[in-house]
């Protein structure tokens, strides 16, 4: 049967889909940037570029609706959820995506070893992958009890 699949068999695309930003950045600029890279969460880095937190789109929208338009000047690090639930690219990404449906993620940060972000899980990139991945399998095990494989 095929390996189990981790979260660094989606590296280059969880990759792509990283946007960060300073937790001192205005609200006003993180919404600019979740809108030019069309993706829904921003993470909130440190200045050692650590994660600090993540912003979304809800986050936003639910913010601006208390400013006055481009008047708003509220600092992203007032804005981000802090305890982030994240994953390494070490996970299984069966688990990683339990923990997203269980949680109502669609996005999960990932981090190395030292507190880094280096991508951005969605959810649907995981679900397509393992379902390649069942399919595969199935298939393998398809051939070998109608004596195709493994001869």
């Amino acid at each position: 049967m095929g390996s189990i699949p981790l979260v660094s068999s989606i590296g280059a695309i969880a990759g792509s889909r990283l946007a960060t930003t300073a937790s001192d950045a205005l609200l006003i600029d993180v919404a600019k940037l979740l809108r030019q890279t069309q993706i829904g969460l921003v993470v909130v880095c440190n200045p050692d570029m650590t994660m600090a937190g993540v912003i979304t789109k809800s986050d936003v929208v639910r913010q601006i609706g208390h400013c006055a338009g481009n008047a708003c000047q509220t600092a992203a690090a007032d804005v981000m959820t802090q305890q982030v639930t994240f994953c390494r690219a070490s996970d299984r990404l069966a688990d990683v995506l339990l923990k997203m449906q269980t949680q109502g993620l669609v996005h999960l940060p990932v981090i190395d070893g030292d507190g880094k972000p280096v991508g951005v899980v969605n959810a649907r990139d995981a679900l397509r992958l393992l379902m390649k991945e069942e399919q595969y399998e199935e298939s393998l095990l398809r051939n070998y009890v109608m004596g195709i494989g493994y001869q």
